[in-house]
């Protein structure tokens, strides 16, 4: 007995927020309830004036995200380019994509 059809994988839930770092640099993203059984994948772009800046995921669960945000300035020292320490980034915004495992 044959069959006809093709079978299509079911999608990953997908979400995508927006959010503006504190005094501290953090940006916490919620995620809907029940929306992930796990943790997450999730990727993430910073947006703001001109500057260097680092961001790194801090903590992730499958009901929230927090990233946090550094900027550091440039220094000239002798001719040679090199970055101060970073501190908090206040005021930035952080886009995240979080993609079910």
């Amino acid at each position: 007995m044959g069959t006809a059809g093709d079978y299509e994988a079911p999608q990953r839930r997908q979400e995508r927020a927006t959010a503006v770092t504190d005094g501290n640099g953090n940006a916490v993203f919620t995620w809907p309830a029940g929306a992930f059984a796990a943790p997450p994948v999730v990727t993430v772009a910073i947006q703001g004036p001109a500057a260097f800046r680092s961001q790194s995921i801090t903590a992730n669960t499958a009901t929230s995200t927090t990233v946090n945000v550094l900027a550091a300035a440039g220094v000239t020292l002798l001719g040679i380019g090199v970055l101060a320490a970073g501190a908090p980034a206040a005021g930035v915004t952080v886009h995240a994509h979080a993609v079910a495992p």
